[in-house]
């Protein structure tokens, strides 16, 4: 197991994206742009490689169970989802999730399954990124597709994904450039949406960003949160009583940050911290989107949870490697 000390360098006058710019990140390092940011990740704190050896991982949730739980974590270029447990041990949980059910179309080999999430039954919903759809893994190890064309024309590349405690189900749908590139298929929908999937039926319910990305509800669920990896903004947007968002404003501009990396996966913790894969590394935001630090892990991360019993392990799926820090709150999504 490797382990990457975490070392806290104080940025001055609150310069976000100055401050960012001037300073080399460092890989397996935190950088602190506010005091508060202490409070999150303790300094002193160590980041530790548990699991390497992937071809390039990305969807990551973690699995409750009584007792524990597991990770699920995608591994693009092979198509699998592996099953990892905290005793270190990994084994194969599905074979060839992008499996192509609506196009007819071999199965690309740089695709797999993009964002993963559970529902409230304990099934594994996930984006399938190259069929261009949204795919339930029913108990009995079928598959069920749940979205995959509005008002008959095919979806983009279902991307990232969050349930609603009801059941409903937000995803961001941006064109995945290869599965278009690669197989001559005509992009149908003329935008890059977000949508809602509520009682069987789907919504458009955002159409005017660039490339939606990463998106995630507040604890509350009274707000909607959704990055542009192109305009590199995080927008917030009032949940309606029907499910529909309005009133989207700009929470968190990225767009002057350095290092790899574009906005991606979000997570809340417990405490309404909003935290974003962006330039650099993860973005820890306060609730009213001040910019408090960055995690840096050893390698480009696209996507990360909470984990572990407690809930203060952030995992990480960076890249080739799976990557874990210990964090002070709960995560909340």
């Amino acid at each position: 197991m490797k382990v990457f000390v975490i070392c806290c360098a104080a940025l001055v006058n609150g310069a976000v994206f100055l401050a960012l710019g001037a300073q080399a990140l460092q890989s397996g390092t935190t950088t602190r742009v506010d005091p508060a940011f202490d409070a999150i990740v303790s300094p002193g704190t160590t980041m530790e490689t548990v699991k390497s050896g992937f071809g390039f991982i990305n969807g990551i949730v973690w699995v409750r169970e009584s007792g524990g739980g597991y990770l699920l974590v995608s591994d693009i270029p092979a198509n699998v989802i592996h099953r990892w447990t905290p005793d270190g041990k990994m084994s194969s949980f599905l074979e060839k999730p992008d499996w192509i059910t609506t196009t007819g179309r071999p199965v690309n080999p740089r695709f797999g399954a993009n964002g993963i999430t559970v529902d409230a039954q304990g099934r594994v919903v996930y984006a399938a990124e190259a069929d261009g759809a949204v795919v339930r893994l029913e108990k009995d190890g079928k598959r069920t597709v749940l979205a995959d064309r509005y008002e008959g024309k095919r979806l983009n590349s279902p991307n990232d994904l969050v349930f609603r405690s009801d059941g409903a189900l937000y995803f961001t749908d941006p064109s995945g450039g290869n599965r278009f590139a690669d197989w001559d298929l005509k992009k149908e929908l003329p935008y890059q949406g977000v949508f809602l999937l509520k009682d069987g039926k789907l919504q458009l319910v955002v159409q005017d960003l660039e490339r939606p990305n990463g998106i995630v509800l507040s604890p509350d669920e009274k707000f909607l949160y959704v990055n542009d990896s192109v305009k590199r903004t995080i927008l917030r947007y009032e949940v309606q009583r029907d499910g529909s968002v309005a009133n989207g404003k700009l929470f968190a501009d990225m767009s002057a940050g350095t290092g790899t990396g574009n906005p991606d996966g979000m997570k809340f913790d417990a405490k309404g911290n909003l935290y974003s894969v962006g330039p650099g590394g993860i973005w820890v935001f306060a609730p009213d989107g001040k910019h408090l630090g960055t995690i840096v892990p050893p390698e480009f991360s696209p996507g990360f949870t909470f984990g572990d019993p407690h809930g203060k392990s952030l995992y990480m799926a960076a890249s080739t490697r799976l990557t874990r820090i210990r964090v002070n709150n709960v995560g909340a999504r």
